[in-house]
């Protein structure tokens, strides 16, 4: 049975949020911005959920946990000499979803999402906080399913992902699309694992322009795991 954490307390800094939107103090776009950001302080409930799951069995591109079969060449290098893994979503909240922007104003919807990344942002450490204290973990790393090229870990490998965790919208209120992707959009799944090196699924994604990008692309990480002639382990 999964884990749900779900009072998780997060700072709307108007100050960060100003400058992360461009918005000039004194100007009627930051009163604007500011009455966005009293309705996230009212609102807001960022939530995440959790499922401590062992590995059972591996093949060349493929990763058995908990009864669930990855295809990943990856994800199972990633793997390699890991027994025990931790299944997860984290997101903002759907709570944030009621909050309406004006129809007539283009730059609202852009101060909103960047309002709901702080939520999910905050949802995402106290995870990490909370798997670290719990379980005595070291140094971990996560992948994601879609995070970075579609080959590495394809997002269609979400719903492998949600038969682990449950009933995931019943309990975080996160619902999966047709097209695998997550509603609330400010949502994140994966699976982290412990790890001897610091590893991010950008390492592992070509694409050139990316404003999500947190890590450069590694040409070496990348022929490991995308050759099956490669090393088995990145790690």
């Amino acid at each position: 049975m999964p884990d749900v954490l779900s009072d998780i307390p997060v700072n709307f800094d108007s100050a960060a949020l100003r400058q992360r939107c461009h918005v000039a103090t004194d100007s009627d776009d930051a009163v604007a911005l500011e009455a966005l950001v009293d309705q996230a302080r009212a609102l807001a409930r960022p939530k995440a959920l959790y499922r401590e799951a062992f590995i059972e069995e591996r093949g060349d591109d493929t990763v058995r946990i908990a009864g669930v079969t990855f295809t990943s060449r990856a994800l199972r290098a990633n793997l390699d000499g890991v027994e025990r893994v931790f299944a997860y979503v984290a997101t903002c909240g759907a709570e944030l979803d009621a909050i309406r922007c004006h129809a007539d104003d283009i730059l609202q919807p852009f101060w909103l999402d960047a309002i709901k990344s702080v939520a999910l942002a905050a949802a995402k450490a106290h995870l990490a906080k909370h798997l670290t204290r719990t379980y005595a973990l070291g140094r971990t790393a996560s992948m994601n399913p879609g995070a970075a090229e579609a080959s590495v870990w394809p997002i269609e490998q979400q719903k492998q992902l949600w038969r682990l965790l449950g009933d995931v919208e019943g309990l975080v209120g996160v619902r999966l699309t047709e097209s695998c992707l997550m509603v609330p959009t400010k949502s994140v799944s994966g699976l982290r694992f412990p790890t001897r090196i610091d590893f991010q699924s950008c390492q592992l994604c070509r694409r050139e322009i990316c404003p999500s990008r947190s890590a450069p692309f590694d040409p070496r990480a990348w022929a490991k795991v995308s050759s099956p002639n490669g090393s088995t382990s990145p790690r």
